[in-house]
């Protein structure tokens, strides 16, 4: 699916789903791809709760650029792109997330695009060497409830979940995450069933 934004072209792989309980938004770090390992794990994750998955190449990555360029304009496209899956999927709860440089968008535009959670995965809490130099700030403005999957040899640090977070850490993982898919998976189902549970809840009834 291409979606026309300010700021470029994007593109998401979309795997829809009969009614589905939910709609998982993800993208990719700044130079990755919607094909990460720890991305796919949690498309799996997700699929198997019955929700529809959009995977998003950001316009940034669409026209060969590994570097994001400035937040606001990342933001603002991003927004346009959520607006317009949800206009396709209807009135289902939004979970927006991403690895890296996109788990910080997520972050930071939850509150405006409506989300109900945001999937955090290798958050880069802080560049490698500059202790002083830290975002934390964009966790705590989400505004909503977020989960955060980092591994333990992470360069970029680990959030504390005291940081309007809820914190999965995973051992022996960096800051790719792709050493055990299975366990990103593992972190991130159980986390998602709140939204899935009520339409299953209905299905039965």
């Amino acid at each position: 699916m291409d979606i026309v934004t300010a700021h470029g072209p994007a593109e998401a792989v979309l795997d829809e789903a009969d009614d589905p309980a939910f709609l998982l938004v993800l993208t990719h770090g700044s130079n990755g791809g919607v094909d990460a390992a720890d991305l796919l794990a949690v498309r799996g994750a997700a699929l198997g709760l019955g929700g529809a998955v959009a995977r998003v190449t950001q316009p940034f990555r669409l026209a060969g650029r590994r570097a994001p360029g400035p937040a606001a304009k990342q933001d603002e496209a991003w927004l346009e792109v959520v607006a317009a899956l949800r206009e396709r999927f209807g009135d289902v709860p939004l979970v927006q997330g991403g690895r890296s440089n996109g788990a910080r968008v997520a972050c930071r535009t939850a509150r405006e695009a409506g989300a109900a959670g945001v999937v955090a995965l290798a958050f880069p809490l802080r560049p490698p060497g500059r202790p002083e130099k830290t975002r934390v700030a964009e966790l705590r403005s989400a505004g909503v409830e977020v989960l955060v999957v980092n591994g333990d040899r992470d360069p970029f640090g680990v959030p504390d979940a005291a940081d309007a977070a809820s914190v999965t850490v995973l051992a022996g993982e960096r800051h790719d995450l792709n050493r055990d898919p299975g366990a990103v998976a593992g972190a991130v189902e159980p986390w998602l069933r709140r939204w899935a549970r009520p339409r299953a809840e209905a299905r039965r009834s």
